[in-house]
């Protein structure tokens, strides 16, 4: 069986982040062939073209983690109807210097969760246009907006509701199988990706 390492951003940094928890879901519902390591974005300075010619280390550390993935998950919040800053600023970072974008034809799925009811619909839809210009290979359905409470999501990777648990499996099933036709098409080892 073929394993498929998958990296996978939290957009938010609180500690008590619901979609980190969304993320320990997913994982848990995941197919076995997926294993996911998650990039962290927390500790990456403000973008700026200045340090182009010299990435700092927490950027060259973000660009590697990419490099070593063959497949990104977001999951995120939405900020102000659009993408929280920090996972902006790290997308920023990976995908220059100009021509050294790591998300170049990387295999990408995109969900979020919020206590709102449209769960995340506009910043994903944000996320998307981004993703478009930096050429990932998104998968486009399903989509997946997360109403999140702590009834259905206790904590440690749980769900207790079947038709949440079930519906979350299949996101997770068809992002395995979305990895696989991309990669089968522009496969990842043995490719600059960036």
């Amino acid at each position: 069986m073929t394993t498929y390492h998958v990296g996978y951003f939290v957009g938010s940094l609180s500690s008590t982040s619901v979609n980190r928890e969304l993320s320990r879901v997913l994982i848990r519902l995941a197919p076995e062939e997926l294993s996911f390591t998650e990039i962290p974005i927390g500790n990456l300075p403000l973008y700026s073209p200045d340090h182009d010619a010299n990435y700092p280390p927490e950027a060259v550390a973000l660009k590697d983690a990419i490099h070593r993935s063959q497949a990104i998950l977001f999951v995120t919040p939405e900020y102000n109807r659009s993408i929280p800053g920090a996972l902006k600023n790290a997308i920023d970072w990976a995908s220059r210097p100009w021509g050294k974008n790591s998300f170049d034809h990387i295999p990408a799925a995109v969900i979020g969760a919020s206590i709102g009811q449209i769960g995340t619909a506009l910043a994903q839809q944000a996320l998307r246009g981004v993703l478009s210009f930096c050429n990932a290979r998104q998968m486009t359905a399903p989509e997946a907006y997360i109403q999140f409470n702590n009834t259905l999501f206790p904590g440690d990777g749980v769900v207790v509701d079947e038709a949440v648990k079930t519906f979350l499996s299949d996101y997770m099933v068809e992002f395995r199988d979305h990895i696989v036709r991309v990669l089968s098409v522009l496969p990842r080892q043995g490719r600059d990706a960036g």
